[in-house]
C-alpha cells in the first residue's frame, strides 16, 4: 500500500513540475502583427495576400494593375465614397487581348475571386487591343480611371449599369457620354472565332448576355470600377500609396486579418 501511495505521490510530483515549467506559445494578435510591419510594408503585403489568395496570378491578372486597383480601392473608402460595408473592386485591363477574360470582380475582403469574363473596349480605341482612349464626346474610346457605379435603368441596351467617372479630364464626362455597363451579343466566344477579337462598343464595357445580369447585380450600388491601359498621361490622386497605407495600418487587422 505504501508503494503504491509512494508511486502515486511521484506521478503528482511530475505533473506538479511539468505544469509549473509549461508556459504557453506566444501569440500576436492581428493588431500586433500589422504594427510590427512598417505602413507601406503592410500595404505591399496586404495587396499580395489579396492577389494570393483570390488566385489572381492564374486567371491571368498582372499583378501590378492589381495593385493600382486595391490602392484605389482603399482611397476611395477613406474619401468615404463607399457604402461601409462595399468590399467589391472590378477592374478591367485594357492591356490584355479582347480575346482575353480580361475584366475581374473581387471581394477584396473575403478575398474571392467572383467573376472573371470578358469585357469590351470603344471602337474608337482600337481592334483586338485598346490604345487609345479619350473622355471626349463622339469618339466612341474607351476611358480610363476610376469609377463608382450607381444605379440600374432600362435603356436601348437592355438593362445597364450607370457609371460615375471620378478622374478628371480621364472619365468624367461619362454620364454624358452615356457611358454604363451593358449586355452586347457581339461579346462572346461565337465572335472571337468569326473575327479574331471581340466586337467593340461606342466606349461602354459591355460584357457578353450570358454574364450581364450577374456583373450588374453585384457591382452595382457605389463599387469601385478600375479600368486600366497604356496611356503615360493617365494619372489619378486615388493611386496615393502612402495614403492607403497609412488607412491599413491603423485597422487594427479588420482588413490585414490572417496575413
Amino acid at each position: 500500500m505504501r508503494k503504491h501511495f509512494a508511486g502515486l505521490l511521484c506521478i503528482l510530483l511530475i505533473l506538479s513540475l511539468t505544469i509549473i515549467s509549461w508556459k504557453p506559445v506566444s501569440t500576436k494578435s492581428n493588431e500586433n502583427i500589422a504594427k510590427s510591419f512598417t505602413a507601406k510594408e503592410l500595404l505591399e503585403k496586404y495587396i499580395g495576400n489579396v492577389y494570393e489568395s483570390a488566385h489572381l496570378q492564374e486567371s491571368g491578372m498582372d499583378a501590378d494593375v492589381f495593385k493600382k486597383g486595391l490602392t484605389g480601392f482603399l482611397n476611395l473608402k477613406i474619401a468615404d465614397k463607399l457604402l461601409q460595408n462595399t468590399a467589391i473592386l472590378t477592374i478591367v485591363d485594357f492591356n490584355k487581348s479582347s480575346r482575353e477574360k480580361r475584366m475581374w470582380i473581387i471581394d477584396v475582403l473575403n478575398k474571392e475571386l467572383i467573376l472573371n469574363t470578358w469585357v469590351a473596349h470603344g471602337q474608337g480605341s482600337g481592334d483586338d487591343i485598346a490604345t487609345s482612349f479619350s473622355d471626349k464626346m463622339d469618339t466612341h474610346q474607351s476611358s480610363l480611371g476610376f469609377y463608382l457605379t450607381d444605379d440600374v435603368y432600362i435603356g436601348k441596351h437592355g438593362r445597364s449599369l450607370r457609371l460615375d467617372g471620378l478622374d478628371a479630364g480621364f472619365n468624367t464626362n461619362a454620364r454624358a457620354r452615356d457611358i454604363v455597363v451593358h449586355a452586347a451579343d457581339y461579346v462572346s466566344k461565337n465572335t472571337i472565332d468569326q473575327l479574331g477579337r471581340l466586337g467593340r462598343s461606342f466606349g461602354c464595357p459591355a460584357v457578353s448576355p450570358e454574364v450581364a445580369d450577374e456583373v450588374i447585380n453585384t457591382i452595382k450600388g457605389k463599387t469601385v470600377l478600375f479600368i486600366n491601359g497604356n496611356a503615360d498621361n493617365y494619372s489619378s490622386r486615388y493611386l496615393d500609396e502612402e495614403t492607403a497605407a497609412n488607412f491599413l495600418s491603423s485597422q487594427n487587422g479588420d482588413y490585414t486579418a490572417n496575413l
